[in-house]
């Protein structure tokens, strides 16, 4: 790994100024011993392997699943992959709070201690039924929210800025397909050839191995503080009412959306969840803005550049989790293929995805972050309009393999240069919130579109048929990614004079 310290900080942590109880400066060089950094880079990469493959071991065996447990509802079906995402999103929130205040090796290891626990749970969920695997699968989702964020942030606090950093953080992205692939493969094989509830026991397994792994190759939270420093009082910093208020609210909102699909609009518990979310979320923004003298999200110092970020990320992966869920059932309802077989189909994924995330660092030396973010965006709507005008009849080899290549740039393109964009924005004590808000926006508009997808779905399969509620979803996800690419030209424009943000 090469050094190169020309990838610029945004202007606002160039001038901020950092307090005691704060990490130490970081050093021209990790400290590490370079056998010592790439152990250091795979471990951290693991969590967004098993972050991913978790939430992909309800995608080819989803039918199976069902079946066990007697579901043939689709809305009730989407639980088992929302449910893990809404988590996910959700507390990813404060989760990089938590590493900022107690240190993130300390949150990573308790992350590969919750998921390993909540996923030996979510095995038994063959005796409590669907609802009992709905909540066990977000019970499961916290422990990757707690992983992800603060990896992100052990690689920024490691790694000063430079080629080192970008091409650490586009490794961790490109690792997102890969944990997608293995999750597809190896819960398609116990799923198909033993039995659904080992993909989740084997998972308990190597998330305690990792455990292990982390707390002896990590390097331990390193800071200094004073006696008078307010980071010796963690109960006074942990914004609690922008903790509540933001969870409640992204929760409600979620519930909502993923269980319209299941019970209808009609019922009036669904509208008044929906309204009560948006009035916590508005309560949020006023906690984070006027109350807070340690907001979980600082909204006053983030510039607009990441606001528009987040926005594209939004759109786009809220359209990567319809494409990706009605992939599956297209392959295997419509088209009457095995799990194995959809994953065979797939696994292209992990190969495209960690090729294309390893070249952003070099596509950044020539080119500024907003136009690699539009590109993907494009991406995003290429791969879901092959699938909308597959049919059923057709190889495998046209539409739906041109779809399967397409798409991995587009999700490892976004990923990476929002990444370290944020990570470069804000200073280093706010690495962890950085890496929360692209990762909350990730994961909580893959569940999110799911949720609105399910509901068209829903309403229009009756008078288009199977297929043709499908195509109603996918339809919606190529609207998702135009929007998103409508952003990103506006973000173009905006940022025409500016100097390209490079990594030489």
């Amino acid at each position: 790994m090469t050094s190169s310290q020309n990838i610029p900080l945004g202007t606002e942590a160039k001038e901020r100024m950092e307090p005691p109880g704060t990490p130490l400066p970081p050093a021209q060089t990790s400290g590490l011993g370079k056998w010592h950094e790439w152990i250091f880079v795979f471990n951290v990469c693991l969590a967004q392997i098993f972050s991913l493959a978790g939430l992909a071991q309800s995608f080819a065996p989803l039918l199976i699943i069902a079946e066990g447990l007697g579901v043939d509802d689709p809305g009730q079906m989407s639980w088992y992959t929302a449910a893990y995402s809404m988590t996910l999103g959700t507390f990813i929130l404060p989760a990089g709070r938590l590493g900022d205040m107690y240190g993130h090796k300390k949150m990573f290891i308790v992350g590969w201690i919750w998921f390993s626990l909540a996923s030996l749970i979510t095995g038994f969920s063959y005796v409590g039924g669907p609802i009992m695997l709905a909540t066990c699968r977000g019970l499961q989702g916290i422990g990757p929210a707690l992983l992800v964020p603060n990896g992100i942030a052990l690689i920024a606090r490691t790694f000063p800025i430079g080629m080192k950093r970008a091409i650490s953080i586009a490794a961790f992205g490109g690792c997102g397909p890969v944990g997608v692939t293995l999750g597809v493969v190896f819960s398609s094989i116990f799923a198909q050839l033993l039995w659904w509830p080992w993909m989740f026991w084997t998972s308990s397994i190597a998330a305690a191995l990792c455990c292990i792994f982390s707390a002896i190759v990590l390097p331990p939270d390193t800071y200094r503080s004073s006696p008078a420093d307010p980071a010796n009082k963690t109960k006074e910093q942990f914004d609690l009412l922008g903790a509540f208020t933001g969870v409640t609210g992204l929760l409600l909102i979620n519930f909502a959306l993923n269980e319209a699909p299941v019970e209808g609009w009609n019922h009036v518990y669904i509208p008044v969840l929906l309204g009560v979310g948006f009035l916590l979320m508005a309560a949020f923004v006023w906690v984070e803005l006027c109350v807070a003298s340690r907001p979980i999200v600082p909204l006053k110092g983030l510039h607009r550049d990441a606001a528009f970020t987040l926005a594209c990320i939004a759109a786009g992966w809220a359209s990567h989790g319809i494409w990706c869920y009605y992939l599956f059932l297209f392959i295997e309802k419509v088209r009457g293929h095995q799990p194995l077989v959809a994953a065979a189909e797939t696994w292209p994924v992990a190969l495209v995805g960690f090729s294309a995330a390893l070249a952003v660092p070099f596509i950044l030396r020539k080119m500024k972050v907003p136009y690699l973010m539009s590109i993907s965006m494009l991406f995003f709507f290429a791969g879901t309009i092959l699938l909308v005008f597959a049919p059923v009849a057709q190889t495998y080899w046209i539409n739906t393999f041109l779809s399967v290549i397409i798409m991995p740039f587009a999700m490892n393109w976004s990923f990476p240069s929002g990444t370290i964009l944020m990570a470069n924005a804000v200073s280093k004590q706010h690495q962890g919130i950085a890496a929360s808000l692209i990762c909350t926006m990730v994961n909580y508009s893959i569940a999110t579109g799911l949720g609105i997808a399910g509901t068209l779905d829903r309403y229009l399969s009756p008078i288009h048929g199977l297929h043709g509620g499908y195509r109603d979803a996918w339809w919606f996800g190529i609207a998702l990614s135009l929007f998103g690419f409508l952003i990103s030209l506006y973000f173009i424009w905006q940022t025409r004079s500016r100097k390209p943000m490079i990594a030489k």
